[in-house]
């Protein structure tokens, strides 16, 4: 048997002692001239491969994950392993792809101004996906009108801010921004809920609910999400905040603190403002706890305030010199609240602003 020139493997190249590189653009294999022993060594290997793989079949065991082994054949005893992809290959390509799919947004020129301020936006307790209906609570809600309530009632608080000097935005989010957090339709703990859609497409609307808020609101001031876990979407809701984080990860004016933990710090000159859900830690304690886990926060500022959630009514008291104040919901009354008598509290989004020296200043409401 003359020489002949075939086709390799990269793997079966290298047994044979072959040269490894790839001449043809678009194609993982070489081309070698073999002599007759070459070829019977190579009929040997490739009859290897397809017994090993038969064997695998045979005993249940996924060839993928044998990384190397022995063939005993007539003429030859042959150490060879399956083709495998090592990780450092794809790493690249999945890096490119993720640089591709993460929008770059252009710097904004955001002037300097007399007389600035903070704006607080705090959509809480939005529910994505919770259902309820007019002839049962009076009131009609679903995804699309949880969404739309949303996107109204920042525009509506933007608008309501306009006599003053934004020069930074603090967006409050998490605080069951989902109203489940299994496709079993129940909250994180397991309490059965009413929905709308699946728990997919609401996943997806919130996204886009945060996208378009963000985008929306980046281009008055910049901006900082802070996101808060709470009992409705302990998982899912921590899963979306770092998405967000993820989409906006090269925006030159918006950064995130999406942590898991229960209470988030934020500080803007003489003020220091905390965020919490409001199903864990009392407000006896809240003030506290901010000293202790905001130390040198708390030592430099005088105005000190601590926003809550999940009770969808207005509740505000002063606590030795904090400030606590539970926000309103744009969520309507559903079944189990209505049987309850837990409604008719105004639906609402809720926002602040705080002068760098004085603190709150004001408060801005969007009534649906």
């Amino acid at each position: 048997m003359s020489s002949k020139r075939m086709r390799l493997q990269p793997i079966e190249a290298q047994i044979l002692g072959k040269n490894t590189i790839i001449k043809e653009k678009g194609r993982g294999t070489v081309r070698a001239y073999l002599n007759e022993e070459e070829q019977n060594k190579l009929s040997q290997i490739r009859e290897s491969d397809s017994a090993f793989e038969n064997e695998c079949k045979a005993l249940g065991i996924e060839p993928h994950t044998v990384s190397n082994y022995w063939y005993k054949g007539k003429h030859f005893s042959i150490h060879t392993k399956p083709n495998q992809t090592n990780i450092e290959d794809i790493k690249d390509d999945i890096i490119s792809q993720m640089n591709e799919h993460s929008p770059k947004y252009k710097k904004v020129f955001h002037s300097s101004k007399p007389n600035p301020h903070l704006l607080v936006i705090d959509p809480a307790d939005i529910h994505v996906g919770k259902l309820a209906t007019a002839m049962e609570s009076g009131e009609e809600y679903n995804m699309q009108i949880a969404v739309q309530r949303v996107l109204d009632g920042v525009q509506g608080i933007l608008d309501k801010s306009k006599g003053f000097h934004i020069d930074q935005i603090l967006l409050v989010g998490g605080n069951d921004v989902l109203h489940i957090d299994s496709p079993s339709r129940k909250t994180t703990s397991g309490t059965p809920q009413d929905t709308d859609g699946m728990w997919y497409e609401n996943f997806m609307m919130a996204k886009q609910l945060y996208v378009d808020v963000i985008e929306m609101l980046a281009t008055h001031a910049p901006l900082h999400f802070v996101f808060n876990p709470s009992n409705h979407d302990y998982m899912s809701g921590f899963f979306l905040a770092d998405v967000i984080k993820s989409w906006f990860r090269q925006h030159p004016h918006v950064s995130f603190d999406t942590s898991v933990a229960h209470r988030k710090y934020f500080r803007y000159g003489n003020s220091l403002i905390g965020t919490t859900h409001g199903d864990g830690a009392k407000n006896a304690t809240l003030p506290i706890l901010m000293a202790q886990e905001a130390p040198k926060d708390w030592a430099f500022t005088k105005h000190r305030y601590i926003y809550t959630h999940h009770l969808h009514h207005k509740i505000a008291q002063d606590v030795v010199g904090v400030t606590i104040e539970a926000l309103r919901s744009p969520s309507a009354t559903d079944s189990w609240h209505h049987r309850n008598g837990y409604q008719h509290a105004p639906k609402a989004v809720e926002g602040f602003l705080h002068h760098p020296e004085h603190g709150q200043v004001a408060r801005l409401t969007h009534i649906f």
